[in-house]
């Protein structure tokens, strides 16, 4: 573990702060972080759990594991993940855009990596080079700037290279790799770290996208110059060695998502999302509910009116399709999310009390369910996860290795 880093005993809870990238935004400066006492909900993130994550997939991939934190860290909040990844031994971090690798690098060891996935606008290469962080040189256009800085200061500067072996998102094309082949004085002034792709279809095991990809991937390295190589995120990591090259780069597993479509998920959960129950009404049989009237009770009911809707990140698209709890009570949703609230039928849930909570995400019904239930991915329901949930971040594990 890196020296300085805090360790703390299972089951602390080590901050309630909302996620760093928002810090900089006019939008938190004039929202004051939720005060607990007063928000519509709660979301807890277990940090603890993430580090049981990275473990895991460090296991699979012999310790050759970076971390995607990029999104915020898919929405729970980098300034407090990325900090614990690495603790657990994370030395290389990926973002998207620069601002976040820029905001990030203070929080975390000099000795960890940041690479921006998404390259560098053009002007942003000395702003890059002068906070040590690794651009992702995703077009020829790119690799000609990063090397005219380079050739300017006198001293080579790393990078990252990114190959288009199918996905046709970024990275070199064919064309272009041939072209540098041909050309390889191109990447004079660059000191290259890593080769790197992206797979497209990896979740789905037995897709022939997956082999494609692969044989693409390794044919575009024999042209370039020796370098490690990745190519596997967090889907990739499971389609076996063969994929995990000198550094994979999952994401959404280190967050709890599912990382292969169909099979049980072997990562542990991270979240819990609580909505306050801000009032609950008796209605008799052929009451309506909700905007547009869509749901009519089918028998004398209870209903539930908690302080989490579509402004938050609880999608419309879960209207009168998502299950939440009461204990181990399920408590289905009625009527249409709104834009601050949400109607459930406790009915059945006698646990439920004005002033009370219900169980949005959590262990019975997690990221994966609600996802299925909105008709989209874990993914989306991570990084849309709202700025007014009041934020408690724990450290649940258990001692030992977990995993």
């Amino acid at each position: 573990m890196s020296r300085g880093l805090p360790i703390h005993a299972p089951g602390d809870i080590i901050e309630t702060t909302p996620p760093f990238a928002a810090e900089a935004s006019q939008i938190d400066r004039t929202n004051p972080r939720p005060d607990p006492r007063h928000a519509g909900a709660r979301l807890e993130i277990d940090l603890g759990a993430i580090r049981a994550n990275f473990r895991d997939l460090q296991r699979r991939t012999g310790g050759r594991c970076a971390a995607v934190v990029k999104a915020d860290a898919y929405g729970l909040g980098a300034r407090a993940v990325a900090p614990a990844l690495a603790a657990e031994g994370a030395r290389q971090f990926f973002v998207a855009h620069l601002d976040e690798a820029l905001a990030l690098r203070p929080r975390l060891p000099a000795e960890a990596g940041i690479a921006v996935l998404n390259g560098l606008p053009p002007g942003a290469e000395a702003d890059c080079a002068a906070a040590g962080v690794l651009p992702v040189l995703n077009s020829l256009a790119q690799l000609d700037a990063w090397t005219r800085l380079a050739r300017a200061g006198g001293a080579p500067l790393p990078a990252i290279l990114q190959v288009d072996s199918g996905m046709s998102r970024m990275g070199l094309p064919e064309r272009d790799v041939a072209a540098l082949a041909a050309d390889p004085a191109r990447l004079d002034g660059v000191a290259l770290r890593l080769v790197m792709s992206h797979l497209a279809c990896a979740e789905r095991q037995n897709h022939p996208m997956n082999r494609a990809q692969l044989e693409r991937f390794e044919a575009a390295r024999r042209r370039l110059p020796p370098a490690p190589a990745s190519l596997a995120n967090s889907s990739g990591v499971f389609l076996g060695p063969a994929y995990h090259f000198d550094l994979a780069r999952p994401g959404a597993a280190l967050y709890g998502v599912a990382p292969v479509a169909g099979a049980a998920n072997p990562m542990r959960p991270v979240l819990r999302l609580l909505g306050r129950i801000l009032q609950i009404r008796d209605i008799p049989a052929g009451a309506l509910v909700g905007y547009g009237a869509t749901w009519t009770a089918p028998r004398p009911s209870r209903i539930a009116t908690v302080a989490v809707g579509y402004a938050d990140g609880y999608l419309r698209s879960l209207s009168g399709q998502a299950v939440a709890h009461a204990g181990a009570a399920a408590a289905p949703l009625v009527g249409v999310v709104s834009m601050d609230t949400a109607t459930f039928d406790v009915t059945d849930a006698p646990e439920a009390a004005e002033g009370g909570f219900l169980e949005l995400l959590g262990p019975r019904h997690g990221v994966d369910d609600l996802a299925r239930e909105a008709g989209t991915i874990g993914y989306e329901i991570l990084t849309a996860l709202g700025a007014r949930y009041a934020r408690a971040y724990v450290d649940g594990q258990t001692e030992g290795t977990g995993a």
